[in-house]
């Protein structure tokens, strides 16, 4: 297992699958299987490469298997925050211990970027991921975010991790 920042050369498109394939199987029965089911393919591609906007990649066995993006707080009330923006990996990998390295890394980038509160937003009715996230440290900080999503209306949970201390 490789974890590292997404190069220059690496396949947007790839990336960008693993996004459309982990959105179709981790929000079937939350997102409308209509919206799901319209997604584009390369739909998160031109996002990879955003201004302040930092993604890892996931290989094992020379293919892209997840990815994670990460920058400083896009929302104001948490200005002094680092915020996880997504993790995902290909549906066949997950609950097979990609997951927690993957998030690792995204938090160890943010510590580099001299940030030891984050943050991140998780749908409500993701209870594997609420779970995932509670037990890799994260905790519910009582915010919420309301989204409309494909047309149907959803809660964002916003869960914080603190880190105790720098290891650099």
């Amino acid at each position: 297992m490789e974890i590292r920042r997404i190069r220059q050369n690496d396949d947007r498109l790839a990336i960008s699958n693993i996004y459309e394939e982990s959105w179709k199987y981790a929000y079937k029965d939350i997102i409308p299987q209509s919206y799901l089911d319209s997604i584009p393919r390369g739909n998160w591609a031109s996002k990879l490469d955003r201004e302040g906007v930092f993604s890892l990649v996931l290989i094992e066995d020379n293919t892209l298997i997840g990815t994670t993006s990460y920058c400083k707080s896009r929302f104001a009330d948490f200005d002094s925050f680092g915020e996880i923006i997504s993790i995902y990996l290909l549906p066949q990998y997950i609950g097979k211990g990609y997951g927690r390295p993957l998030l690792e890394a995204a938090v160890d980038e943010l510590v580099k970027l001299g940030y030891c509160d984050i943050f991140l937003w998780v749908l409500e009715e993701n209870k594997r991921a609420r779970r995932f996230y509670e037990e890799a440290g994260f905790a519910f900080s009582s915010h919420y975010l309301d989204d409309n999503i494909g047309g149907r209306e959803l809660r964002e949970m916003q869960y914080c991790y603190h880190v105790m201390h720098y290891n650099h």
